[in-house]
């Protein structure tokens, strides 16, 4: 049961004001005042993509070509969308550390083309020295797994895409 505390909105107040300076996407911090009274607070934002960078119109040559140009093969990242828009995608619930398997040297609880059911854990996400596992929303066939073994993860970040 949390009580109201005159102090708490001057605490969120200077969270937010953390979250803006440091330029961070999410912060989360509990208090213990005693007994059954407790705050805990999430403060989190949305970060803006950055700008693309702007391109430079192609320069025309005025000169002889003895054969035609072989057409450019189009960018990998423009060939693939964006793996947060698939609706396949799983993604993590917090900001954290993903691993693939529960130790190190251990087998992944998952793998590419395996087939799994709704609440498998697919990985597991450590925030504030928590392990928190990260189950199948629904059951399906592993297409892609999008983080390494160690890579940090922030909140929303596609992790996993299921068929």
């Amino acid at each position: 049961m949390t009580k109201n505390h005159d102090s708490d909105v001057a605490f969120i107040k200077a969270l937010a004001e953390l979250l803006r300076e440091n330029d961070l996407s999410e912060l989360e911090v509990s208090r213990e005042y005693g007994e059954d009274d407790a705050l805990n607070v999430r403060v989190a934002r949305q970060m803006a993509a950055p700008p693309a960078p702007p391109q430079a119109a192609p320069i025309q040559v005025n000169a002889p070509q003895t054969s035609a140009p072989a057409p450019a093969a189009p960018p990998a990242a423009a060939t693939e969308e964006d793996p947060a828009l698939d609706p396949g995608a799983v993604t993590s619930p917090m900001v954290g550390t993903a691993y693939l398997a529960s130790e190190p040297g251990q087998a992944p609880f998952v793998q590419v083309g395996d087939q799994v059911s709704e609440g498998q854990t697919l990985l597991i996400v450590e925030a504030m020295k928590t392990m928190n596992q990260i189950p199948s929303p629904r059951s399906g066939k592993v297409k892609r797994i999008l983080v390494e073994d160690g890579a940090p993860v922030e909140y929303g970040a596609p992790l996993v895409i299921l068929g």
